[in-house]
């Protein structure tokens, strides 16, 4: 993929990793923009991908570096909501990674059409999750079900097109989390998630002895999506501490409209 394409990506990833508004669908989508727009196509979205999330995976790590140390030392208390949490997303992204054919993978999470529909998804779990007033518990309180559950919806956005903070963050919400708690949880789970899923691509790249992509011009491509990601997260809490979530949903609908209409008509 040419570097500019990457750098392209990888703001796109930086700004939809942390906004409820699904970076894995806005990277399927810009790139089937980019493809009509007479660029080259693709031979293996899946690798660009994962490297662009460790870039967000390291403004996570940068962003929430206390809130990690507090958990590995006086707040041990939040490691059982964390595990139960990792369960479901552990579970099904090893089973589709391992489990299914790469062709039938990519057809599956580089879908346009499907990427549509995830949208308009996660605008639904928005409104479900904002329709209550911000509660008062922290995430190291919600029972083993109450994990689990936000776990499953993490599972979920592994379909591009469904936000993963947008279903971590509503559910949260939805179990009367904090605003705050309900956004350190859902960039908390999000550690493991996506650090396992850059481990497993980078096991099959050491395995392959090469990637389709260039590794320096991948690793520009990680520095954009942490720099970008950094600023995306601050704004995000910003927006969550004053209740607006909800202006998500108002670009998340006619997005996931448009998406529908252009793949039906093409």
């Amino acid at each position: 993929m040419p570097l500019l394409d990457v750098i392209i990506l990888a703001i796109v990833q930086g700004i939809t990793e942390f906004l409820p508004i699904s970076s894995d669908g806005h990277l399927v989508l810009v790139n089937a923009l980019l493809e009509a727009a007479g660029r080259p196509k693709t031979e293996n979205l899946l690798e660009v991908e994962l490297v662009l999330h460790l870039g967000t995976l390291a403004a996570v790590l940068l962003f929430y570096r206390r809130e990690i140390v507090r958990v590995l030392t006086s707040g041990r208390r939040a490691i059982i909501p964390l595990i139960w949490g990792t369960i479901p997303a552990g579970i099904i992204g090893v089973g589709i990674k391992k489990g299914l054919p790469d062709e039938t993978t990519d057809a599956l999470l580089n879908n346009p059409l499907l990427g549509g529909f995830g949208f308009l998804i996660t605008a639904a779990v928005l409104v479900w999750g904002t329709r209550r007033m911000s509660g008062t518990r922290r995430y190291e309180d919600l029972r083993p079900g109450e994990s689990l559950f936000i776990g499953l919806m993490q599972a979920f956005a592994i379909l591009p097109g469904v936000s993963r903070s947008g279903l971590t963050i509503g559910s949260g919400l939805s179990r009367e989390l904090e605003r705050e708690q309900a956004a350190a949880y859902s960039f908390m789970l999000a550690i493991p998630a996506i650090g396992g899923a850059g481990l497993l691509q980078i096991l099959d790249m050491v395995g392959e002895g090469k990637t389709s992509t260039p590794i320096p011009t991948l690793a520009i491509g990680l520095v954009v999506s942490m720099i970008v990601g950094l600023g995306a997260l601050a704004l995000l809490l910003r927006w969550l501490r004053h209740g607006r979530l909800m202006g998500f949903v108002y670009y998340l609908v006619p997005l996931g409209i448009a998406t529908i209409a252009w793949q039906m008509l093409k």
